[in-house]
Order: structure tokens, then C-alpha cells, then sequence
């Protein structure tokens, strides 16, 4: 006789036919407890939130204690995996600790390292939220997270063609910031769920308000005019594009990745074309597309202050402390690798590039796995390269978009565990629809 049991044992064994974003996942079902279903609005309400950070602290980070307390009611496990995270952020911010010695009395330094602190701990706290019940809690953050970077390329639109009196307060330099306080911030704060809405179109469907937000989103991303984020999405699409490709399960889905991939980028091509010859952008864009900036080179250009950097590396092994780099030579070296080293010291700057090595490694590794969320899992780490990449020239340690991913990525590799787990023992881990 068939039971349950034996039938939910084999639907997890049984090879997957399509990609991972359910068309219409439900956030949380009527059946499940009221503590669930409570988080549930809770997350989707703190994600939400993430598109305003013109304040400080962000309406985010206050909703970020309360999403802690109601997934520690939901009930969380802490997965072996997330030890490797969790000590190098805790070395990371010790040692950041430790350069407070520094600069003692020095202004904002404690509120500097508390940021990093709390960037640490929301880190953690949405990699062990994403690790159980997987699907549909990154259903209801893929939701939230579509919709803040919708309102918020419309701030930053809104700002760049002052459609409204008061809109100059979403921009800077001329340039779209929306509702934050740096355009090269706003811009790669889009790229996630520009990334999340493409891969689905490539993968499963198209449909009209996917098209329309994507639309949005990437217009919001160009009005940016942030060399940075603009490679970050061009490293994230190649990211998602290829793998999407490589693990594509049937020969019709890779055919259709093909095509839709020459299609996209070439009627992207063709509007970029018109939107530069026909309206007011290209003077501002011919500025911004070239390679190297006027800040960049010459005395206390960019590239000067980094080989002052490095220099001060090899001179402070215990660091210097927060802002103090930007205190003795005017300006920062607009390098997170340098910051780590010159702000944390030796120690803190070693476990930082440990942390971001070791969510390569398993990011990349775990886009390759056939699981339910392998779609979610190439889109996060493609966009964590990006990130990666870019802060070669920019300082992206304390970017909350870039710690969600850091979370995103260990929080799916713990549920690849979990669930192989489960099939090794022959336990159900069906995903929630």
C-alpha cells in the first residue's frame, strides 16, 4: 500500500522539469500557524522598507528587530554551514572593534562599527530565515523586493525629470538617487530584482507586469548614471544567463533562453540607442560612459589614493580606524578591500575576504544544484559578483542590499543540505506552491 509518506518521498526524488519562481507562489497559506503567517508580513513588510535609506537609521533597520523577533516565534534552526559566515563576521567585527582604539573620541567611528554589527547580524538573520521553508519565504521577499525597487526607480525618474515640485530631492549631480543617499548606492540597490524578474521571463513565462516593472526598474538603473552599478547588472545578466543555460533541464528551455537572450539584448540595444539620440540623456551619458573620470586620475584622483592605501596597509596592521584614511589624505581610496584592511586591520581584513571568497564558492557551487530554488540561487550569486567586482572601486561594506544577498546566498546553500539530507534518509522536503 502507497502512503503519504512514500508519495511525498518520491515527488522530491523525482527530477525537476522547470526552474524554480513559481508563477504565483503563495507568501503563506491559510493552513499554516498564525506565528508563520505573521512573519510572513513581517518580511515582506521589512524587504519592503529597504527602498527608503535617504535616513538614518532607515525605517529598514528598526523593522529588522522586529522580523528577528518574529522569526525567532516562527521557529529558526542554525545549520552547520552557517558557522563559516557567522565566525568571519564575527572576527571581521571584533577586529573592527579593536581599530576604535584608534580614534578614540574620534566623531561617528562607534556608530560606524555598530553599523557593521548590525549589517553582520541581519546577514545571518535572513540567511537562517531562507534556509527553512525556502520557496515560499523567498517568494514573499522576491515580491517585496520587486515592488520597493519599482517605487523607488519611480522616485529616482520622478527626481531625474522633476516631474513634481520637491522631486530634485530624489537626485544628486544630476543623476537618479530615488530614495537614497547616493546614486551609486540606488543604482545597484535594482539590479537584484531587475535580475529575479529576467531570469523568470528567460526561464518560465512573460507576462505584462513583468515586463512593466523590469521596464521600470532597468530605466531607473540608467538614469543612474553609475558606471559601477551599470557593470554590475551586465556581470549579473551574464551570470544569469549562462547558468540558466547550463543547468536548463530540457532543450526546449535552453532554446529559449537563446533566443529570448538575443531578442532582450537587442531590443535593449535599440532602445538605449533611441533613449541617447532622440532625448535629452546623451550628453550626460557620453560623460558618465567613459572609462575614466576627471576624479580618478591626477593628485587625489582615485587611483592615487589606492597606492596611498596600500601603503598604509603595509604601515597600520592593526588598522587605522573608521574615516581616519579619509582624515590624513582628504578623501576615501573608494576601494571595500582597502577599507576592510585600512578601517578593521590585518585580521578583519583577511576574514572579509575570507567571507566574500567562501559566498563565491558556495553561491557558485549551489547555482549548479538541481533544486527547487536554483533559480533564486544563480540570480544571487550572479549578483553578489557583481558586487564583488565593483568594489574594486567603491566602498560596499555597509550596503544592506549587498548583506541581504550575502544571506540569500548562505541561507539557499543550508536548504541544498538540508534537503539532500532529507533525500539521503528519505525525509519529504516538497516545496511549498
Amino acid at each position: 500500500m502507497i502512503t503519504a509518506r512514500d508519495m511525498a518521498t518520491a515527488a522530491v526524488m523525482a527530477p525537476r522539469p522547470a526552474y524554480s519562481m513559481p508563477a504565483a507562489a503563495p507568501a503563506a497559506r491559510v493552513g499554516e500557524p498564525f506565528r508563520e503567517r505573521l512573519f510572513t508580513a513581517v518580511l515582506f513588510i521589512t524587504v519592503l522598507a529597504s527602498c527608503i535609506a535617504f535616513i538614518e537609521p532607515s525605517p529598514h533597520d528598526g523593522l529588522i528587530g522586529i522580523l528577528a523577533i518574529a522569526a525567532l516565534a516562527a521557529g529558526l534552526r542554525f545549520h552547520r554551514i552557517l558557522l563559516i559566515p557567522f565566525v568571519l563576521l564575527i572576527v571581521w567585527n571584533v577586529f573592527g572593534m579593536f581599530s576604535l582604539l584608534n580614534v578614540p573620541g574620534r566623531e561617528k567611528t562607534e556608530q560606524y562599527a555598530a553599523t557593521s554589527v548590525y549589517l553582520a547580524i541581519a546577514a545571518l538573520l535572513f540567511a537562517l530565515i531562507f534556509a527553512d521553508k525556502t520557496m515560499a519565504r523567498m517568494a514573499t521577499m522576491r515580491k517585496a523586493y520587486v515592488i520597493a525597487a519599482v517605487i523607488a526607480a519611480i522616485c529616482g525618474t520622478a527626481g531625474y525629470f522633476h516631474l513634481f515640485p520637491g522631486s530634485d530631492m530624489f537626485t544628486l549631480y544630476d543623476r537618479a538617487m530615488g530614495p537614497f543617499k547616493d546614486p551609486n548606492v540606488y543604482g545597484p540597490f535594482l539590479i537584484l530584482p531587475a535580475l529575479m524578474l529576467l531570469e523568470r521571463m528567460l526561464t518560465q513565462r512573460i507576462d505584462l507586469p513583468s515586463l512593466v516593472a523590469t521596464a521600470i526598474i532597468m530605466f531607473g538603473l540608467l538614469l543612474s548614471f553609475s558606471r559601477g552599478a551599470w557593470f554590475n547588472f551586465a556581470v549579473g545578466l551574464l551570470i544569469v544567463i549562462a547558468f540558466s543555460l547550463l543547468t536548463a533541464p530540457t532543450p526546449r528551455i535552453r532554446t529559449r533562453i537563446v533566443t529570448l537572450s538575443v531578442l532582450g539584448i537587442a531590443v535593449l540595444a535599440i532602445l538605449l540607442v533611441f533613449l541617447l539620440t532622440a532625448t535629452s540623456l546623451s550628453a550626460m551619458f557620453e560623460t558618465r560612459a567613459q572609462l575614466v573620470q576627471s576624479y580618478d586620475v591626477g593628485t587625489g584622483g582615485r587611483f592615487v589614493l589606492q597606492e596611498l592605501a596600500i601603503g598604509s596597509v603595509l604601515e597600520f596592521p592593526n588598522g587605522m580606524g573608521p574615516f581616519e584614511f579619509a582624515r590624513v589624505f582628504g578623501l576615501q581610496q573608494h576601494n571595500v578591500y582597502l577599507q576592510a584592511f585600512l578601517v578593521y586591520g590585518w585580521g578583519g581584513g583577511f576574514a572579509y575576504i575570507l567571507l566574500v571568497l567562501t559566498t563565491l564558492w558556495v553561491g557558485f557551487a549551489n547555482a549548479f544544484k538541481r533544486t527547487p530554488w536554483q533559480g533564486y540561487a544563480i540570480v544571487a550569486v550572479g549578483t553578489f559578483l557583481g558586487v564583488v567586482l565593483e568594489g574594486f572601486i567603491i566602498d560596499t561594506d555597509h550596503w544592506r542590499s549587498f548583506f541581504l544577498q550575502l544571506g540569500v546566498i548562505w541561507g539557499l546553500a543550508a536548504a541544498t543540505r538540508c534537503s539532500a539530507t532529507a533525500r539521503t534518509f528519505g525525509a519529504s522536503v516538497v516545496a511549498p506552491r
